[in-house]
């Protein structure tokens, strides 16, 4: 099923909608500020399971999830001070920060470093998800593992919509998957470069 929701005021009433199938184990296709993403909530073992399975990724890597808040972040990992700072000057944003897990997050999304990727994107919809449901939201690209990410929740209906139990529609959105940042001991490493600008780091 696909639902249209308004990208820069989403209706409570949809986003209630999203919110019941996550619950429910769902897994749905959102917009975020970068591309599509497939989600589900990251304490449904059945729904991360199922990402894994549509993406066909290796169950070695673990997703990332997004995260409401700064504060909503340090309940899932350690926050140094430094790493604070850096955080609170560019999200929300196209970024996702690698951070040392806190004990509450599933096994299933830490890696064997003991570390966690989350994203706090620009995006409304994705946000009002995330706070309406009271949890972080998994998040992966919308594509199988080593295709392109799609762009267009049409696209995504027609190539994985069986798949899925939801796709939220809040347009094209024609970015690449965030930059990837790991913050891991106060020292600063790009992992992936994406569509988060890093000309700050060299900066700093």
């Amino acid at each position: 099923m696909i639902i249209s929701i308004n990208a820069q005021n989403p209706q409570l009433r949809l986003i209630r909608q999203a919110c019941d199938c996550l619950q429910r184990g769902g897994v749905i296709a959102y917009p975020t500020d970068t591309t599509y993403g497939l989600g589900c909530d990251i304490f449904s073992r059945q729904g991360v399971r199922s990402i894994y399975q549509i993406k066909q990724r290796d169950a070695r890597k673990p997703f990332s999830f997004i995260c409401a808040d700064l504060s909503d972040v340090a309940r899932y990992a350690h926050v140094s001070n430094f790493a604070f700072k850096i955080m609170k000057r560019h999200l929300p944003g196209p970024y996702t920060f690698v951070l040392e897990a806190n004990r509450i997050v599933p096994d299933s999304l830490v890696t064997r470093q003991k570390t966690v990727g989350i994203r706090i994107p620009d995006d409304p919809i994705a946000l009002s998800i995330v706070r309406e449901l009271g949890h972080p939201l998994v998040t992966t690209s919308a594509n199988l593992s080593g295709d392109e990410p799609l762009h267009d929740p049409i696209e995504i209906g027609r190539q994985l919509g069986h798949q899925l139990d939801l796709v939220i529609d809040g347009g094209i959105r024609l970015g690449d998957p965030s930059t990837v940042i790991s913050l891991i001991g106060d020292r600063i490493e790009v992992l992936r470069e994406g569509s988060g600008d890093i000309s700050w780091i060299h900066q700093l």
